[in-house]
């Protein structure tokens, strides 16, 4: 079994995982850097020459390959749970934390971060706002339908985050480092 983070950019998957990984001793795998890595591309140049597709089909790919291991943490991509297979798999293998925050502190953390527009393209074209409201409203039944346990991680710190995961985990999945 996996611990898995899901949930929309700039929620905080990449440095809660960093945290939890710490705290627990299980490796850490970083979904969309494991896929840039395979492809040798960034995100955006994988959207560039292959579309949306095939960037998703990269996706299922690695998700594929990082669950045929256990005991990690997946810091797994936002649209990863866009396909019912990936859905399936992350079920079978992963205990999935979803990490919520609302739209606007998303758009405000994602101002924040200058790696955001050169590494994650556009998936509408629209304002930040708009795009995040956009597709938040598709998304969000399939985070909570992929969900074993949601944590709201507006106005808390990625400590105070990883914390409240770690006090929520059904044990034996792991050892609590106090």
């Amino acid at each position: 079994m996996n611990l898995a983070l899901i949930g929309y950019r700039g929620t905080g998957k990449s440095h809660v995982a960093r945290l939890l990984a710490h705290q627990l001793k299980w490796p850490l795998v970083d979904a969309d850097i494991y896929v840039e890595k395979q492809a040798g591309k960034s995100i955006a140049e994988i959207f560039a020459a292959a579309g949306e597709s095939g960037f998703r089909d990269l996706e299922t790919q690695a998700l594929i390959e990082l669950t045929e291991q256990s005991g990690q943490i997946l810091s797994l991509g936002g649209g990863v749970i866009l396909r019912e297979e990936n859905r399936q798999r992350i079920a079978d293998t992963c205990y999935t934390v979803w990490l919520t925050a609302s739209p606007k502190e998303i758009a405000r953390r994602l101002s924040g971060d200058a790696s955001t527009q050169a590494r994650r393209p556009s998936l509408t074209g629209k304002s930040t706002l708009e795009e995040i409201e956009e597709v938040l409203t598709k998304r969000i039944p399939l985070y909570r339908q992929c969900a074993d346990l949601t944590i709201d991680t507006q106005r808390k710190s990625p400590k105070e985050v990883s914390r409240a995961i770690l006090d929520q985990l059904p044990l034996p999945l792991a050892k609590k480092e106090q």
